[in-house]
């Protein structure tokens, strides 16, 4: 933002009157470095949880007499209740490790829970428990994803005849399902590097505390979660502290060294986090015992209406199709030629194109030869990067650069100069991700391109977009998301929520829905599609899947029920989509 942009914002926002509450306070969870959850581990700090939960909580127990493993699988229900710093699990264990259990060393989510017996006494057993891990819970709630074995003895005893656990690892392990029961997920929102949209950061928050708004804006204050780090700026000093809310307001120090501009930008953070957490109304700040932003006392989602993350896509995104090598415009229930020379193409084999008509296409020139080409629409396309092979481009947020992969393994970015049409080219450095293997077939930039979602061999990964101090562009923190698909993953593409449309050539399950942080994944209806999907595309009212017959559509608010539909001017015809956003 410029500085005559940001003081024309200053002014404006100290002319409004609006507001939202807030408070906060943490949970942290430490993740667990090893197939097995270690015996000694240093514990992290967690919060009082006693404080912050709601009394009406319910605190679970053994059954009277009942059997061993189903004392211990309850432990693990129980597990999923931080309540009292989780006095619901304590109570599964003998009294000699009750209060010296250490719950925090490790948060580790798993498909399901497997009791073996291994030793069936009378008064003792012994049980091997088992699972895949899913994920985990790192620092503030921060969901990884992981794919290994979960394994660990536990021991029980028959004490004034109840069984209770002796002795068991320390950290927590529960299953995904409880996951979702006893916790929920939010978002904090950090300016990206650009600073100019605001990335989202999803935290898993226990339903069962009280102060979820005092909650959010100490884990804000701590920053972005450790693989989102690299992609967002630094506007908030070290010195920093939240003091708590007093007298409905949220009262911060340390944050004397911060131009106006930065304290706007926090704001802009500040309110738009409560507001995806459904904390509503008006919000006072004061940063050192002054207003946050000097002249305004109250703050609302208004003040801040161009950093709206859910503003980042069109409602009207235009929807265009490639059919038979040409370039289609869909409007109206009918489908015509572009105006641009792809209109009248018979080669062209993918493309992007920005809400700003920048369109970036990739043409087959031979069969050994593909070539890339950029430019505005309805002016002539100019020639770049020739290549065996050349992967669909994907567009920055900025609609002036674009990626793509050449050869499936070099990521290329080309930019377009908005004042000059000056075309440069760079390779993004992908070191980061040498130990993942496999040709890089499809990559899509998120709508702030903080995220990148890349098919390799058939699986899905999400990476981060770091900026050097060069200017020059890395991928870094890639993880692995929707391990369910098992090597099938065809396309993909990003929803306006941020999360991921994926097409497969699994009959079964053809569409699926990964979260963005990437801890579920979901299929989509599915009754009418014939596998393989081949091209996906989103807009924020509609889903476009391009399956062994045609183009189809869905609503984006869809049930489990509906039926993809033939898009209207494009029936009977096999074509791809392209969301222009």
């Amino acid at each position: 933002m410029s500085s005559s942009r940001t003081s024309q914002k200053l002014r404006f926002v100290r002319s409004s009157r609006s507001v939202l509450a807030v408070t906060s306070a943490a949970c942290v969870f430490a993740v667990a470095g090893c197939s097995t959850l270690p015996h000694n581990t240093s514990p992290q700090v967690i919060g009082t949880f006693q404080k912050r939960i709601d009394p009406q909580v319910e605190i679970m127990g053994p059954k009277a007499g009942a059997d061993a493993d189903l004392v211990l699988r309850e432990f693990y229900t129980a597990s999923g209740k931080p309540a009292s710093n989780y006095e619901s699990s304590r109570n599964f264990l003998a009294d000699s490790i009750a209060e010296t259990w250490d719950p925090t060393g490790s948060m580790l989510v798993v498909d399901s829970i497997d009791i073996l017996t291994v030793d069936n006494g009378a008064d003792r057993r012994t049980f091997d428990v088992r699972g895949n891990v899913i994920g985990s819970l790192v620092d503030g709630g921060a969901y990884v994803p992981r794919s290994i074995k979960y394994e660990a003895t536990i021991k029980m005893e028959k004490i004034n005849d109840q069984w209770r656990i002796v002795d068991l690892p320390a950290g927590l392990v529960i299953e995904r399902n409880d996951l979702r029961n006893n916790y929920r997920p939010l978002s904090l929102y950090f300016f990206g590097q650009s600073e100019q949209s605001l990335v989202s950061d999803r935290r898993w928050l226990y339903t069962g505390q009280q102060s979820v708004d005092t909650e959010l804006v100490t884990l804000l204050l701590e920053g972005p979660n450790n693989d989102l780090r690299p992609a967002i700026s630094d506007l908030v000093p070290v010195s920093a502290t939240f003091l708590g809310k007093e007298d409905g307001t949220y009262r911060f120090s340390g944050m004397n060294s911060m131009s106006q501009e930065q304290r706007l930008r926090f704001a802009a953070s500040l309110v738009w986090t409560l507001n995806n957490a459904n904390v509503g109304g008006k919000i006072k700040a004061t940063a050192d015992g002054s207003p946050l932003i000097d002249g305004l006392d109250e703050m609302t989602i208004d003040d801040f209406a161009e950093y709206n993350p859910g503003n980042l896509a069109s409602s009207d995104a235009k929807l265009y199709a490639i059919n038979n090598g040409a370039l289609l415009e869909v409007s109206g229930g009918t489908a015509a030629p572009s105006s641009t020379s792809l209109g009248r193409a018979n080669n062209l084999q993918s493309a992007d194109i920005s809400a700003e008509s920048i369109v970036a296409a990739v043409q087959k020139n031979s069969q050994t030869e593909y070539q890339l080409k950029l430019g505005k629409m309805g002016e002539n396309l100019s020639d770049h990067l020739k290549a065996k092979t050349i992967a669909r481009p994907t567009f920055e947020p900025s609609g002036q650069a674009i990626w793509t992969v050449v050869n499936g393994e070099k990521v290329v970015r080309v930019a377009r100069s908005a004042a000059s049409g000056e075309i440069s080219q760079s390779e993004v450095d992908t070191s980061g991700m040498d130990n993942i293997n496999g040709e890089i077939s499809v990559i899509r930039l998120s709508a702030t391109g903080a995220r990148v979602a890349m098919l390799i061999g058939g699986n899905v990964y999400i990476g981060i977009v770091a900026r050097g101090k060069n200017s020059d562009y890395h991928i870094v923190n890639a993880h692995q998301v929707g391990l369910e698909m098992q090597n099938t993953a065809l396309s993909l593409d990003w929803m306006s929520d941020g999360s991921l449309l994926v097409g497969t050539n699994n009959t079964n399950s053809p569409v699926w829905r990964i979260e963005q942080d990437g801890s579920s994944a979901t299929t989509l209806a599915s009754g009418n599609i014939t596998a393989p999907v081949v091209a996906v595309a989103a807009s924020p009212t509609t889903l476009y899947i391009t399956d062994s017959h045609a183009l189809l559509q869905l609503p984006a608010e869809s049930t489990d029920n509906s039926f993809w539909r033939e898009v209207s001017g494009l029936q009977g015809l096999r074509s791809s989509p392209i969301v222009a956003k």
